[in-house]
């Protein structure tokens, strides 16, 4: 009995032993996971759509390393963007703006706004010994400064792997020695720049003695990076097409993304084969370029579905990471909103590469103290003004975050040396026409001042030269000059009357010119000689005695638009207005009292679902005087105001310059339908009432026009053709346009 008792009791503590034994052995730790994304421009937005996927599945992500797009997609979640806020940031951007060095439209006067709307092209220019020019088509400002709002908290000097929310790397080339740069540190907007920077198509980022561009040149799909920083699992995804065949490469634009491609392949096969899962979207039929809405809907949409055909895949990768029961990856908050809309109280602005007088003028201009708070506007109408008002390439509004508010941090790059403008355009009136432009600031001037010249050339000659102040308040005063050399058809009820080849010369001071985002309203004295070289009459045309002579003109003119687009609004308001009081001696005209011209346009556009708008506009010119010099009188015809003489007014159905009486006003509806992206069908609708004394313009019979048009939106300005018939002409027309108008 004893026995079985000491039996049970050794069988006991052996069991309790050997329990405790197990009890005691450490469970096997949880494995890190990296996620890789490579380089591939629009591509990379494919990037978005596998993150939601992993997110859905439940996968941790310990590591990111990215390259190029795929750099940046990794950097802002790397910061706590989770997929769906980053699948709402990319949307909503303003691609043909970011990708390109254009000004905000948003933050701009009426003047710089259309400048964006009639040159196609705009670069910076270097002049002397020392010039270094950027190295590629676009500076990328636009980008770096999109790169500095998203990451706001995150931009200054970091260590990646301690002081994001997400241990993050990304590749840049060094174009000096050839050689991979990776960032496991530093500024994020800047390594994230850096990474993207595409040779030719964006400068470069020079960071001490390295000229740094995209990193896909050396390594497209850093998989190698991701395992150094301590991945056991590697998750990577890669938007490559299909290799190209000879018949594919074609034109230099084919030879150069030929050998990118071909660049981009370094470590790949390698990179691939330490890749636990690696994934392949199909990005076929779209390009590094492809930032349209569609686009980005599409390959976020593709990238989805390939991760969901490796869901099964995913799943098992999961159950061997050793996850604690009921693990839930950490997820972070949509859009950080708070960076984005909230104003933040500001402890003190600082200044950085600017001369004490840039930074008064800032101060005053937008009335900058202390303790004062800033929101993303603010932000953006800060570095408009830095680029604008002060002339530099660059500018960046920092915050450093602080216990109880922000630091400001007002960082400007190198001065504007000269802005070259280019805008081309073809037409069926004109054939080809060609404007040039050079913008040139004055940078030691005690007022912030900018010099402006403009050639146009084709059956139209025109030189300008303009001289603009941007003091501290919100006007900017100017004085200008305008050679003319016209040779324009002038017809009446359809037949061409007049063939007049003259020159204009044109000076005007502006003392009165308040400049805002929507709003300009100037009031000034101009002056005009008009010199007449030759007159062709047909046998309809009354007898008309040109004789040259200097004009006067007092000038007042408001000009309010809020419109969303230039030439294809769907919502906003257009209204013009402007008084001037003509003479030949400053007080008379042809010795009786000046001619009192007065205009007005104003035009609306109401949106119905996402495709139609509905556009009603009226507009006309009054002319009251005793004497109209021939060469100011009403003329109608075209689709825009003002395109080749000063008072041109457009009229549905009227393709030339036609004569109409001095009292003329008009009413047009007009009917506009998106289909596609890009793609508009157009019906417009005028009425119109004339005569020479303003008491009769209801006596007499009712011009009407009616106009169809189809117009594509290029990235070269709009490219349609336009068809109309009015009782005016009783005639069709056909006009062919591509460009801007200028």
């Amino acid at each position: 009995m004893k026995r079985r008792l000491l039996l049970l009791v050794v069988a006991a503590f052996l069991c309790c032993n050997m329990n405790a034994q197990q009890d005691s052995v450490p469970a096997p730790a949880r494995k890190k996971v990296g996620v890789v994304l490579s380089g591939g421009g629009a591509k990379g937005m494919a990037h978005i759509g596998v993150l939601k996927v992993l997110e859905r599945a439940g996968i941790p992500i310990d590591y990111i390393a990215g390259t190029s797009m795929g750099s940046i997609i990794g950097g802002l979640y790397a910061i706590g963007y989770n997929a769906n806020s980053l699948d709402s940031m990319v949307r909503k951007q303003d691609w043909s703006y970011v990708i390109t060095d254009k000004e905000d439209l948003r933050n701009q006067s009426l003047t710089d706004r259309r400048k964006q709307y009639t040159y196609v092209f705009s670069t910076g220019l270097s002049f002397g010994k020392n010039k270094t020019g950027e190295g590629g088509l676009i500076k990328g400002k636009n980008l770096a400064e999109l790169f500095g709002q998203l990451c706001t908290g995150y931009t200054d000097s970091l260590d990646f792997s301690k002081d994001l929310k997400i241990p993050f790397a990304c590749v840049a080339t060094n174009i000096i020695d050839n050689s991979e740069v990776d960032f496991h540190s530093g500024r994020l907007p800047q390594a994230m720049r850096a990474s993207m920077a595409i040779p030719a198509a964006f400068a470069p980022v020079r960071l001490g003695d390295m000229v740094l561009t995209d990193g896909g040149m050396k390594n497209n799909y850093p998989a190698d990076l991701a395992k150094e920083m301590g991945a056991d699992v590697i998750i990577g995804v890669t938007v490559q097409g299909d290799p190209k065949t000879a018949d594919e490469i074609k034109g230099t634009l084919g030879v150069l993304n030929q050998i990118i491609d071909i660049n981009c392949k370094n470590k790949l096969e390698e990179n691939i084969a330490m890749t636990d899962l690696h994934m392949r979207v199909n990005t076929t039929g779209y390009n590094t370029a492809s930032f349209s809405a569609a686009a980005v809907d599409t390959l976020i949409r593709r990238g989805e579905e390939e991760a969901m055909r490796h869901y099964d895949e995913l799943m098992a990768l999961k159950k061997g990471l050793n996850l604690p029961e009921g693990f839930i990856p950490p997820r972070y908050h949509p859009l950080r909103p708070k960076i984005m809309t909230e104003r933040q109280r500001v402890k003190d602005y600082m200044y950085e590469n600017m001369t004490p007088k840039d930074e008064r003028f800032l101060r005053e201009k937008f009335h900058l103290r202390k303790n004062d708070s800033i929101d993303a506007k603010l932000q953006q109408q800060l570095t408009t003004s830095m680029r604008v008002d002060l002339f530099y390439k660059s500018a960046e509004c920092r915050l450093l975050p602080d216990d109880d508010g922000v630091f400001v941090v007002l960082s400007a790059g190198e001065r504007k040396s000269a802005q070259a403008n280019v805008g081309l355009r073809f037409d069926t009136e004109e054939y080809a026409a060609v404007l040039l432009g050079l913008e040139l600031p004055l940078k030691k001037s005690s007022v912030p001042m900018n010099t402006e010249l403009t050639v146009r050339l084709g059956k139209r000659i025109m030189a300008r030269g303009e001289l603009t102040a941007h003091p501290r308040s919100f006007t900017r005063p100017s004085l200008n000059y305008t050679f003319r050399h016209n040779d324009i058809d002038f017809y009446v009820g359809g037949d061409r009357a007049y063939s007049i080849l003259y020159n204009q010369f044109q000076a005007e001071i502006v003392p009165i010119s308040n400049d805002f985002r929507n709003f300009n309203f100037q009031v000034g004295l101009r002056w005009n000689y008009m010199h007449y070289r030759n007159k062709l009459e047909s046998e309809k045309s009354t007898n008309v005695t040109l004789t040259n002579g200097h004009y006067y003109s007092y000038r007042a003119r408001l000009d309010y638009n809020s419109e969303d687009d230039w030439y294809f609004p769907t919502r906003g308001t257009r209204f013009k207005a402007e008084y001037a009081y003509l003479t030949d001696n400053l007080i008379k005209l042809e010795d009786k009292a000046g001619l009192s011209d007065i205009s007005a346009s104003w035009r609306r556009s109401f949106s119905f679902g996402n495709r139609f708008t509905l556009q009603p506009m009226v507009y006309g010119r009054m002319l009251l005087g005793k004497a109209v010099p021939f060469i100011f009188a009403n003329t109608i015809g075209g689709d825009w105001f003002s395109h080749y003489v000063e008072q041109q007014m457009p009229f549905a159905g009227v393709g030339n310059v036609e004569f109409v009486a001095d009292q003329f006003i008009a009413a047009q509806v007009q009917g506009q339908y998106r289909f596609g992206s890009n793609h508009y069908v157009f019906l417009r609708l005028a009425g119109a009432q004339q005569a020479e004394k303003l008491k009769e313009i209801f006596d007499h019979t009712t011009l009407f026009g009616v106009q169809a048009a189809y117009y594509y939106k290029t990235m070269f300005g709009p490219l349609g053709a336009t068809f109309g018939y009015s009782n005016r002409t009783k005639e069709p027309y056909f006009y062919l346009n591509l460009g801007y108008e200028f």
